[in-house]
């Protein structure tokens, strides 16, 4: 164990901990980041970044070293909305800390990732980068309307295919290696409109998905699991209908679907089960893969499809081994190794691109999304202290071999 790692981040806590709340009280809804995204490259200035720049999209990349092997901490800066504001103890965008607590709208989804990796390149700079890696801390953007957008246009426009990426999502500590894509389809019924008072003179698209809508509900009951991400699902989360007034039969009726894919469940095969249900079949339903160009907050527009691939290291895999000799010599002590129940933006990085990923963060992925949303101040310290050891054991050897760390 190398105590020098932790006590490093502790030495920076005070720091850390400010910032932390500095950002949490800058609200940063999707496409609308361009106050916190300053906010960071400010501090990222202030710490020694050796360069520090927005792409056309608004992702802020901080680079330290020049070295040919890269490794990137990656961390979202937008959330969602604040909810139903009596549900919460406190004002969301408070920042107020009680018994070593930290509470705040992205509190743990995920400002506490961004803080701790912020930090962490500070403690890379102060202790010294191996020469022949290159650090990037990223604070990207729209993640929570369209996860791994920022990194397709990271990759794809910018050119930057780091050797391993590290999601600092939530993960209450842990190595996580994994987690279940996801993609957004619609079904839509048509009917014939007739004047409400005579509905047999018409053909209701609502009727129509009536059935549709109980075989969804069956479908996902029938999903099978699939080590080692376990069950895919399928649920409703939205329907509407159309038609001329209030007082006539509808013509049209759609609903969304939210699909979360396990282990060999892909866009197509998604789309051919929802196509072979009996009630979709008798409706001559239509289903859609939607896309997702919505302009980021510098106006920029990158059209992608709504489809977001599982991925998964495998436990004995270089990445994972990497990651476990870090936190061992953080630490002294074993980590608990597992995966996400929600999306990041890992199904660019690993999903679409194939570029190692693991991911390790502050917070736990309950409060995500939670009135109350929390993260203990000592996951932040933790979380810095361990993004610097993996710098360090990532340069030991590739991730294949595992270093051991300083």
């Amino acid at each position: 164990m190398n105590e020098a790692y932790y006590a490093g981040a502790k030495e920076l806590e005070t720091d850390l901990v400010g910032f932390m709340q500095d950002i949490i009280r800058i609200s940063s809804l999707s496409s609308k980041e361009g106050d916190v995204i300053e906010r960071i490259r400010k501090e990222m200035l202030k710490l020694g970044y050796d360069e520090v720049k927005v792409d056309p999209m608004g992702n802020l990349l901080g680079r330290i070293g020049s070295g040919p092997r890269v490794i990137a901490l990656d961390g979202h800066v937008d959330t969602v909305d604040i909810g139903d504001l009596s549900l919460w103890d406190r004002d969301p965008l408070s920042g107020d800390i009680e018994d070593g607590i930290l509470y705040g709208r992205g509190a743990s989804d995920m400002k506490g990732g961004v803080a701790s990796s912020v930090y962490a390149g500070g403690l890379i700079k102060q202790r010294g980068i191996p020469d022949d890696v290159t650090v990037y801390v990223t604070a990207t953007v729209q993640e929570e309307d369209c996860d791994g957008l920022c990194w397709q246009y990271i990759i794809n426009e910018g050119g930057l295919r780091p050797e391993l990426v590290v999601i600092t999502e939530p993960t209450s500590l842990r190595i996580y290696r994994g987690h279940r894509g996801r993609m957004e389809m619609e079904v839509h019924t048509s009917g014939i409109s007739c004047h409400g008072s005579a509905p047999e003179r018409g053909d209701n698209a609502i009727y129509k998905m009536a059935n549709i809508i109980a075989d969804i509900e069956d479908l996902n009951a029938r999903l099978e699991p699939r080590d080692p991400l376990s069950k895919g699902t399928v649920t409703i989360s939205e329907i509407r209908s159309t038609s001329p007034s209030l007082c006539a039969v509808a013509d049209g009726c759609t609903i969304h679907l939210d699909r979360r894919l396990t282990i060999g469940e892909t866009e197509d095969t998604s789309v051919a089960e929802i196509l072979a249900l009996p009630s979709v079949k008798a409706a001559g339903a239509t289903v859609t893969v939607l896309d997702y160009a919505v302009p980021s907050y510098t106006d920029l527009i990158y059209p992608t499809r709504k489809y977001y691939p599982t991925w998964a290291m495998p436990e004995d895999g270089p990445e994972v081994k990497t990651a476990t000799a870090a936190y061992r010599d953080a630490f002294g002590e074993e980590p608990e190794v597992g995966f996400w129940t929600f999306s990041t933006n890992a199904v660019a990085t690993a999903g679409m691109h194939h570029i190692p990923t693991i991911g390790f963060g502050p917070g736990h992925e309950h409060f995500a999304h939670a009135p109350n949303e929390q993260t203990e101040i000592e996951h932040l310290v933790r979380s810095t202290a361990f993004y610097a050891a993996l710098v360090d054991t990532f340069a030991d050897g590739s991730p294949g071999q595992g270093g051991t760390g300083t």
